[in-house]
């Protein structure tokens, strides 16, 4: 295991749960040392075995050199990286001449805010896609060891190659990214009574934004095309919805709004709609539909966990669960989605309990 940040101790963790002997190396000593008390696997010696996979987990502006050289040290080691870009790392393998017959790319999608070994946990990609992607080069063999790995790390191997993958995380992740880091960064203007107000949509819009800059710097350098081809075009949207609101401003009254203005704001809200109906769901496919029952929750210890307790005894499934909380409040509200042939029978087990349901 080459680099021990976040996910690289976490395959550690994951892989040493199965018994499979990890060696660790990092350029931080410190790192090293952290992911071993965690049990991620064992610093690497002179004298250990030859590894005969080698996942590299490092920054993505330095992973092709990484590689290269992790490809030369062990020459019958198949040697795989787990970076959020893909497309840039092959192009500098290729362009350095590197036999790619052993290498094979790879991408959990999987994280978390936190960085660093003491964020790893062995759980961290359990049905997770993990994408794979075979250069075109790759001997067989090598393809079967990542897919294997991928496998016993509980996660959903999908193949894809390097510019679709590219294309793909722009889309899913990296615009996402930027989106909740550019609305996270107007608040340091505003007023505190203002953030007095905040929501849970708020923490939800903004929840990634805490994610580490260096990291996001390097991950968006190495992707910068399909992200900028991804921001050009939410760019044009942007714009739809800016001059639509520059005109309905100027009107006196909604009656006096330009014919088409505010069409344009609900086709641009209706197609966020269609968006999120498109993210797969908990069980895959497209996400269905469930039943929200919205809990008040005191601010006290055991009372979510009886909470929850009491919706297991009523025998309802659990579908998603999300937590709001409103600041100086001694309550918090639980919302509780489950299937809507249960949502009736949810709230009367809930209120019958003394619970205070609201749906």
């Amino acid at each position: 295991m080459v680099g021990t940040g976040l996910l690289g101790a976490s395959v550690g963790l994951g892989l040493t749960a199965h018994g499979v002997p990890v060696q660790l190396a990092d350029p931080s000593r410190t790192a090293v040392a952290l992911a071993r008390d965690v049990g991620a696997g064992q610093p690497a010696r002179d004298d250990d075995p030859e590894p005969t996979l080698v996942v590299v987990a490092a920054p993505p502006d330095v992973i092709a050199q990484v590689v290269a050289a992790e490809l030369a040290a062990h020459p019958a080691a198949v040697v795989t990286d787990v970076a959020s870009v893909k497309g840039h790392v092959l192009a500098e393998l290729r362009a350095a001449g590197i036999d790619l017959r052993r290498y094979v790319g790879s991408h959990p999608m999987a994280g978390r805010e936190r960085s660093g070994p003491s964020a790893a946990v062995p759980d961290l990609f359990v049905g997770r896609p993990w994408v794979i992607v075979d250069p075109g080069d790759a001997d067989a063999d090598a393809v079967l060891a990542v897919r294997s790995l991928a496998v016993d790390l509980g996660a959903v191997p999908v193949a894809m190659a390097a510019a679709e993958h590219d294309a793909a995380v722009a889309a899913v992740s990296h615009v996402p990214q930027l989106a909740a880091t550019l609305v996270a960064a107007r608040l340091r203007a505003a007023a505190p009574a203002a953030l007095d107000l905040a929501g849970q949509g708020l923490r939800d819009v903004t929840r990634i934004a805490a994610s580490d800059p260096a990291l996001w710097t390097s991950i968006l350098a190495g992707n910068a095309g399909a992200v900028h081809r991804e921001l050009v075009e939410l760019r044009g949207d942007l714009d739809v919805v800016i001059d639509a609101l520059a005109q309905a401003e100027r009107a006196s009254g909604p009656e006096t709004v330009a014919p088409g203005v505010l069409a344009a704001l609900a086709r641009t809200l209706s197609a966020g709609n269609a968006g999120v109906a498109r993210i797969p769901g908990k069980h895959g496919g497209s996400q269905r539909t469930y039943a929200l029952v919205s809990v008040l929750v005191p601010d006290t210890p055991g009372s979510l966990a009886s909470l929850l307790a009491l919706i297991g005894d009523a025998e309802v499934n659990l579908e998603d669960l999300a937590l709001e909380h409103a600041a100086g409040r001694p309550v918090g509200i639980a919302n509780v989605s489950v299937l809507p042939e249960s949502a009736d029978r949810l709230e009367q087990v809930l209120t019958e309990h003394g619970w205070k349901v609201a749906r």
